[in-house]
C-alpha cells in the first residue's frame, strides 16, 4: 500500500503514516526501524515491510510488545489509536491494557503511573502524580498491602496466560513505587516486613517476565537482587522460588550443571513451611538439568521424586508461585526431559497428553508444550504431527500469546523444517512461523 488505499484496511494506521509524510510502507517500516533500534539499543531490530502490510490490513492483529512500543513512540499514540485491537481482556473483571493503554517510551516518566494503574486497576493510589514527591506523609496500612498482593497475583495470572512481554515494563514501575514506599512512607514494623516481602516477590516475578520476554541477562540481574534480599531478610520461600526460576533459565542458556546446583541449593532453604508441591517443583527442575546433561539415571531419579511429591496433592498452604505446577505442566516438563534425553517417541506421548490437559489459564505453558511437541515429533520422524503442533502454536500467537521465549523455540522448529523444503505444507508452516514469531 502506498498512496492508493485498497478495500479493507487499517484506516487509523494508514492515516497516521500519511500525516508523517511516509507515503509508502517501505518508508514507514524504515523509519520505525530506526526508532526501534535506538529505543531498544539493538542494531538488529527491524520492522519489516511484510509486518507493515499485515498491520495495515483489514485484520492486523496485535503486534508484539517491542513492535507496539516502537509504533507508539513513532506516532505518540496508543495501539487503539493506531487501529489495533487486543483480542483478549488482559486483566480479569475490569478495564486493563485492552482499553488501549500502553506505556509509550516517549514522556515515559509522565505516563508510567497511569499505564500501570490501568493494568493493575486494584491500586487506587497509583496515579500520574504518584511518582512526584509530596510534602504530605505517606501512610501504608493493611488495606494497601492487600491491594498490592492482589495486583501481584493478577500480574502472575496474566503471565501464565499470555506471557511476560507485555507485563515487565509496568511491573517495574510498581516495584519502584514499592521501594519508594519503603524509603519514605510511615508504617508499622509488620507492614515494613510485608512491603519487603512484596518487593522481593515482585523482583523475582519481573525477572521471570523478562526471561519470558527473551531478556535473560536483565532477568539474571533481578534474580540476583531478589536472592540477596531473600537471604538478607531470611525469606526462605523467596530464596527457593528464585533459585527454581534460575534453574529453569540455566537449562535454556545451556548451563545444565548450574541448573542442578540451583535446584539442590534451594533444598537448603526448604523447611516445614514447604508443602509437597514445592518439593515436586525443585525435583523437576533438577531433572531438567540432568536431562540437558544427558544423565539418564539421575534424571529418572529426579522425575520419580517429582511425581511422588506431586501425588501428595495440593494443600491450603501451597505458595501462589508453585500453583502453576498442575498435572498438565508436570507431564509437559517430563516430556521436555525425555526429549532432551533423546527419548523422542516417549516425549511425543507426554507432550501430546499435556497439550490436551492444559487449561486456558495456563495458555503460555500450553504454547511451550506445543512447540516442544513439534520439535520432538520432528526428531521422531513424524512430520505431520510436528506441523500440527507448530501451526496450533502459531494460532495461539495470533490470539495474543506474547511469550518471546516460546517464539524463539518456534523459530528453531522452522529451521528444522527447512529439511522438508520439498513439502508444500512444511513451506507454508515455515512462512507462517516466520511471519508471526519473528
Amino acid at each position: 500500500m502506498s498512496r492508493t488505499k485498497p478495500e479493507g484496511y487499517n484506516e487509523l494506521l494508514y492515516a497516521a503514516r500519511m500525516r508523517k509524510g511516509w507515503t509508502t510502507q517501505v518508508r514507514a517500516a524504515a523509519e520505525v526501524t530506526k526508532i526501534g533500534r535506538k529505543l531498544f539499543d539493538d542494531p538488529t531490530w527491524e520492522a519489516t515491510v511484510r509486518s507493515w502490510t499485515r498491520w495495515e490490513s483489514s485484520n492486523p492483529g496485535l503486534p508484539n510488545g517491542q513492535a507496539l512500543e516502537a509504533l507508539s513512540a513513532a506516532f505518540d499514540a496508543t495501539y487503539e489509536e493506531l487501529g489495533f485491537r487486543a483480542p483478549f481482556e488482559l486483566r480479569p473483571a475490569g478495564a486493563g491494557l485492552a482499553s488501549g493503554v500502553i506505556i509509550p517510551p516517549v514522556n515515559r516518566r509522565n505516563v508510567l503511573a497511569a499505564g500501570t494503574a490501568a493494568a493493575l486497576g486494584v491500586l487506587p493510589w497509583l496515579s500520574p502524580a504518584a511518582g512526584a514527591r509530596s510534602a504530605d506523609p505517606l501512610r501504608v496500612g493493611q488495606d494497601e498491602i492487600e491491594n498490592l498482593r492482589e495486583a501481584l497475583n493478577n500480574l502472575d495470572a496474566q503471565d501464565q496466560r499470555f506471557g511476560g512481554d507485555l507485563l515487565w515494563r509496568g511491573a517495574q514501575y510498581t516495584l519502584h513505587y514499592v521501594d519508594d514506599l519503603l524509603d519514605r512512607a510511615h508504617f508499622t514494623d509488620e507492614i515494613r516486613s510485608e512491603l519487603r516481602a512484596i518487593s522481593g516477590s515482585l523482583t523475582t516475578s519481573i525477572g521471570w517476565y523478562l526471561y519470558d520476554a527473551g531478556r535473560p541477562d536483565t532477568a539474571s540481574d533481578l534474580w540476583s537482587r531478589g536472592l540477596n534480599n531473600a537471604l538478607l531478610y531470611q525469606d526462605n520461600p523467596l530464596a527457593v522460588r528464585t533459585l527454581s526460576v534460575m534453574a529453569r533459565q540455566a537449562v535454556d542458556l545451556g548451563k545444565p550443571r548450574d541448573a542442578v546446583s540451583y535446584a539442590t541449593v534451594a533444598r537448603n532453604y526448604v523447611g516445614p513451611w514447604a508443602p509437597a508441591r514445592v518439593h515436586s517443583l525443585l525435583a523437576i527442575r533438577e531433572a531438567q538439568g540432568y536431562a540437558a546433561m544427558g544423565d539418564t539415571a539421575n534424571a529418572n531419579d529426579a522425575i520419580l521424586r517429582a511425581w511422588q511429591a506431586f501425588e501428595q496433592d495440593t494443600t491450603d498452604h501451597d505458595p501462589q508461585w508453585a500453583q502453576f505446577l498442575n498435572e498438565a505442566e508436570l507431564v509437559c516438563l517430563e516430556g521436555m526431559c525425555r526429549s532432551d534425553l533423546g527419548e523422542h517417541k516417549k516425549a511425543v506421548g507426554l507432550l501430546s497428553r499435556s497439550a490436551t490437559l492444559q487449561d486456558t489459564a495456563h495458555d503460555r505453558n500450553r504454547g511451550m508444550c506445543l512447540v516442544r511437541l513439534s520439535g520432538a515429533a520432528l526428531s521422531a520422524g513424524d512430520l505431520d504431527q510436528s506441523l500440527d503442533a507448530a501451526e496450533e502454536s502459531v494460532r495461539m500467537i495470533g490470539s495474543g500469546m506474547t511469550s518471546r521465549r516460546n517464539k524463539m523455540v518456534l523459530l528453531n522448529i522452522a529451521s528444522g523444517l527447512h529439511d522438508y523444503h520439498n513439502n508444500s505444507r512444511a513451506r507454508q508452516t515455515i512462512e507462517r512461523i516466520t511471519q508471526s514469531a519473528a
